[in-house]
């Protein structure tokens, strides 16, 4: 855990949860697992607000906890799961690309939740939904059901584990914390709810004014009748966001290497690939030419023979995304995910360094990844480059660990005139140490836009305020000269430094999204490397 990951995790916490968790999360992340009181007792918190930040953090699944010898029970964070948090706004537009506005709401809720049961999710967003309607127009419990339904069949949420049912007539002492369980054939399975009835708008402030007090209002609450689901949390799985991402970057690539039909192609792979390939497979499971062929998208018109021709050129493309595996079946064809998240990787590094350093330091890495290992002498004949800038280009790569320098002596006492000094690039090592800095500037990026805000709290208060007032006199149906006449009472300079205040903060907004899309990328690549080392 590096110090700018811990940072990170910092403003994450700080900014979604407060203070009081933050301090908390941090303190696990960089102790490791600890019993609760020895958390209180190092944080200087009170046993009561630990007990509370905990809560929080295990529903959220940042902090997980261990029944350790002697009973006792030790938590410890979730660093990884904490910096997904930077992934919240991707995971809720994807839903919404994917499943409109409902699908869109699911996702959010659940994100800012934790955990939900269904019902109660249902019920929120056909609020929320009904809420943006025009006046008359209403969201059905059942059509929420159904986008539901349809994140679960395809696994965008999964089921949370539950504490298994035990036997009342046990008269052992109970656990020190309950072990959750679940059956894998279980996790997606939606229950059977009649959820009818519809949206519900709140109260406008003019009809809560003509009203009843709010404290005197008869609560019509129906205590005999059970939550139908009541027990059955569900939760966003992250890691089928992920593979779609990474499906979404292969797809592009091929796009970007060949053509659309060629992605579309690669699309209906993955698409077929998608429940029966664990997100952790380094192939994809073996599909037929035929299948591919009748799994097409209605309406795309390619003969059988020309899918077969780009099928072969696929699996005769130097990156090799695509291989194959067979010949029955007009034959077998497989993805191979690892290298394709290697290439996308490399392509990545690739890209910083020509933007960092120039078109001519890329196309040295660019050889040098190509051949391996290479002396000086040889990079400058075949980059075709003048010794002395190549020699500058070098150690500057070498200076920012985009490569490493590996020593063959010739003999044993290692003398310079009798050693080969040999360049090469160990992509893992230089995506470890961009993914370390992509870590850095997303915490930049965080600290600025808080800075920005901070800097200007009071003009966005006003702001805010004058919003509110022209809200309430238009819902009332004050007439256009008053409404001006609010408008007027943040002057022309406000304005206009409001708006740079709003330009700035939505650069940085884009800034954070577009590291994320390279730290996500870099992440994949050393995660699929590891299982395979």
């Amino acid at each position: 855990m590096t110090q700018a990951e811990i940072k990170l995790c910092s403003l994450l916490l700080q900014e979604h949860f407060g203070e009081i968790v933050e301090k908390i999360g941090v303190h696990l992340i960089r102790t490791g697992s600890q019993p609760l009181r020895v958390i209180a007792h190092d944080t200087g918190t009170s046993l009561d607000q630990v007990k509370k930040a905990l809560c929080v953090l295990i529903h959220h699944n940042l902090v997980i906890y261990r029944v350790h010898k002697r009973s006792v029970v030790e938590y410890e964070a979730q660093c990884s799961r904490v910096l997904r948090m930077l992934r919240y706004p991707r995971y809720i537009y994807t839903t919404k690309t994917l499943y409109s506005d409902s699908g869109e709401l699911i996702v959010e809720e659940l994100l800012l939740n934790g955990k939900m049961t269904m019902s109660a999710v249902v019920k929120k967003v056909a609020d929320r939904l009904t809420e943006t309607m025009e006046d008359g127009k209403t969201m059905d419990y059942a059509e929420v059901s159904t986008a539901f339904v349809r994140l679960a069949d395809t696994h965008f949420v999964q089921r949370c584990p539950l504490v298994p049912a035990t036997d009342s007539s046990d008269p052992g002492p109970p656990p020190p914390a309950p072990t959750l369980v679940i059956n894998e054939k279980d996790m997606y399975l939606v229950p059977k709810l009649s959820l009818i009835g519809k949206g519900k708008r709140r109260r406008s402030s003019d009809e809560d004014a003509a009203g009843e007090p709010k404290a005197k209002k008869p609560k019509y609450t129906d205590h005999k009748e059970p939550i139908p689901d009541d027990g059955i949390y569900w939760q966003v799985n992250l890691d089928r966001f992920h593979q779609h991402f990474r499906d979404q970057a292969i797809v592009s690539a091929v796009a970007n290497r060949m053509d659309q039909t060629s992605s579309e192609i690669v699309r209906t792979m993955l698409r077929m690939s998608e429940i029966t390939t664990p997100s952790s497979a380094p192939f994809t499971q073996p599909l037929s030419s035929n299948e591919i062929f009748r799994s097409l998208p209605v309406g795309y018109n390619i003969s059988k023979q020309v899918l077969d021709q780009y099928l072969t050129l696929l699996a005769d493309d130097p990156l090799e995304f695509i291989g194959k595996s067979g010949d029955s079946g007009g034959g077998m064809f497989v993805i191979n995910l690892h290298k394709a998240l290697a290439s996308l990787a490399t392509a990545t590094l690739e890209s910083v360094i020509q933007e960092r350093f120039g078109s001519r330091c890329a196309r040295i890495f660019r050889l040098v990844l190509q051949k391996k290992h290479l002396e000086q002498k040889q990079v400058e004949d075949f980059a075709m480059i003048p010794a002395k800038e190549a020699k500058d280009m070098l150690y500057k790569m070498l200076s920012e660990n985009f490569m490493s320098l590996q020593e063959i002596p010739k003999t044993p006492d290692h003398a310079p005139s009798r050693t080969f000094y040999l360049y090469t690039v160990n992509v893992l090592s230089a995506a470890r140490m961009l993914l370390h800095r992509c870590y850095k500037s997303i915490a930049n990026l965080i600290e600025r836009r808080q800075f920005e805000t901070k800097e200007n709290k009071r003009l966005l208060e006003k702001s805010q305020r004058v919003e509110a007032i022209i809200a309430s006199m238009q819902a009332t149906g004050a007439e256009e000269v008053q409404l001006q006449e609010i408008e007027e009472m943040i002057t022309a300079p406000e304005r206009q430094q409001l708006e740079t205040l709003k330009r700035n903060v939505n650069k940085l907004d884009a800034s954070e999204i577009q590291v994320d899309e390279t730290i996500f990328l870099l992440e994949s690549y050393i995660e699929s490397t590891m299982k395979r080392l």
